[in-house]
């Protein structure tokens, strides 16, 4: 027995003490030299059994020089046209004077250059020079910017981000032609890189703010960083919290409004997504509609969200409160009705509710991963034929049915997929509580929600803001909204450099207003 505790310290400390191939000087701290030869090995070594590595011998000025690119990165037709037809023409001019293309750079350090060869580069290399000259000519296999799917808007901009991070800066800089807009790059990932847009107005984000978010960023040291959720759960404050604490988007519309109230955004390549810090629960249940149209119609959807928003968590735990300790609350019609139609069922309602919620769950999985025309057949399926065999085998109760579905609609009604998730989460403790105390349960239930919220923060502003810190000028965009004309200050949590975003009174025409 002692033996096999032993082995396994052994393996343990073996197993801290091995080496991370990124932290190796092969790559990471060789310079090139004046050795044409020695310099394209090292490079060879550095890509050894990569079958898609060419190496070109090419004449310049009397010299044979080497052009290196790997081929399933780079347009064939860009190497020939910028690279090698000016090279075989030129005599005695600059290599850099030479080359057409409109990305060249120079670079003795081995990581850049293997950096670049692996983000569509070209590598050419001269004798008895430690240079080497990097030639953007990359593929683009880009599709093209089409609108959101899970942000959909019925008036608006119907474009969206796509997984290239130069077009998606470019669709922002086409809107947003001020040179106050800031782009910073970082590089996140050890083993494989990704490169990070960091985008702010220079003259409105807090630089304290500016300065958080890049040092959460540059905190990070892993292997690889390839989708916003792992950027998130390294800079967000509370990881094991339900709540998003930044928010995420792929309109180019609603990240500029961020950006103008203060906020930073995050983009990386390889996504459409953009995360916005600081963020609030408020921003999840605002969408582009809402400004786009009349402002009672605005204000009315922004109200059936947050009527939805208590649907989707308190419905399903009110009916089970009700049916099980405070049937007297109910309207004797409704009660004879609800008790004729639990007599058949064998269970108590807290399974009927759970058994339901987590079919609808695994329906909605289904409907995800499965193609269109299947996921749709799969909708009808679940939903008329699940929905008549449970009620006829007399497994769950017609209200039940009921119920469960006006939660799943309101959850669905939530412009931010992340929250809808969060809500139908927290529904199920709360089903547990209302089965176990009743009402009492959901308010207890209710309560450390809120208490919940008050505590967290995103990059130091309050997440549960303007509620908690109350603050009532910040009311009129939250619940309902008021007409643009009056939002005239950014909002607090947003820490913006300075918040009037226009004059007292932008209406002088209107005499009612002055």
């Amino acid at each position: 027995m002692f033996n096999i505790f032993s082995k396994k310290n052994k393996e343990k400390n073996a197993f801290k003490n091995e080496t991370r191939p990124y932290q190796t000087k092969s790559v990471s701290d060789q310079t090139l030299s004046n050795d044409l030869h020695k310099n394209i090995s090292i490079i060879k070594e550095s890509f050894a059994d990569t079958a898609d590595l060419v190496c070109k011998t090419i004449n310049w000025n009397g010299k044979s020089g080497f052009l290196l690119y790997l081929e399933t990165l780079v347009d064939n037709e860009l190497i020939e046209n910028h690279i090698i037809k000016p090279i075989k023409q030129a005599q005695e001019q600059p290599i850099m004077e030479v080359i057409t293309a409109l990305d060249l750079k120079e670079s003795m350090k081995l990581p850049d250059v293997v950096q670049a060869l692996t983000s569509g580069f070209c590598a050419f290399l001269l004798p008895k020079s430690s240079k080497v000259t990097l030639i953007k000519v990359s593929k683009q296999n880009n599709r093209p910017p089409e609108e959101p799917f899970n942000e959909q808007v019925i008036r608006g901009a119907h474009i969206g981000f796509i997984e290239d991070l130069n077009t998606n800066i470019n669709i922002i800089r086409n809107q947003v032609q001020n040179p106050k807009l800031k782009v910073e790059y970082i590089t996140l990932g050890k083993t494989v890189s990704t490169k990070v847009a960091i985008m702010y107005f220079d003259d409105l984000a807090n630089k304290e703010l500016i300065t958080k978010v890049k040092e959460r960023l540059q905190s990070i040291s892993a292997d690889i960083i390839q989708i916003p959720g792992y950027i998130q759960e390294y800079i967000e404050d509370r990881t094991y919290s339900p709540f998003p604490q930044t928010l995420n988007t792929e309109r180019p519309d609603r990240l500029i409004a961020n950006l103008m109230d203060g906020r930073v955004g995050i983009m990386m390549n390889g996504t459409p997504t953009c995360l916005i810090a600081p963020s609030t629960l408020i921003s999840f249940f605002q969408s582009p509609d809402d400004y786009n149209g009349r402002v009672m119609i605005g204000s009315f959807y922004r109200f059936i969200r947050v009527f939805s928003f208590f649907v989707t968590i308190g419905l399903p735990a009110l009916y089970i409160a009700v049916v099980s300790f405070h049937y007297e609350s109910v309207p004797v019609e409704l009660l004879f009705a609800i008790k004729s139609s639990l007599e058949p069922i064998p269970v108590p309602p807290l399974l009927e509710a759970i058994f339901m919620a987590v079919t609808l769950e695994l329906i909605r999985e289904a409907t995800i991963r499965l193609p269109n025309p299947v996921a749709q057949t799969i909708g009808v399926v679940g939903g008329l034929v699940i929905g008549n065999a449970v009620v006829d085998a007399n497994l769950v109760s017609n209200m039940m049915i009921i119920v469960i579905a006006i939660t799943a609609i309101s959850s669905f009604i939530m412009p931010s997929t992340e929250m809808s998730t969060t809500i139908r989460l927290l529904s199920f403790p709360l089903m547990l509580a209302a089965a176990l105390f009743g009402l009492i349960g959901i308010v207890i239930g209710f309560l450390i929600i809120v208490i919940h919220l008050c505590k967290l923060e995103s990059f130091g502003s309050p997440y549960f803001a303007p509620f908690a810190p109350l603050r009532w000028k910040e009311l009129k965009d939250t619940i309902i909204r008021f007409p643009t004309w009056m939002l005239n200050s950014r909002p607090k949590d947003a820490q913006a450099a300075y918040r009037a975003t226009q004059s007292k009174n932008p209406r002088e025409w209107d005499e009612k207003n002055e």
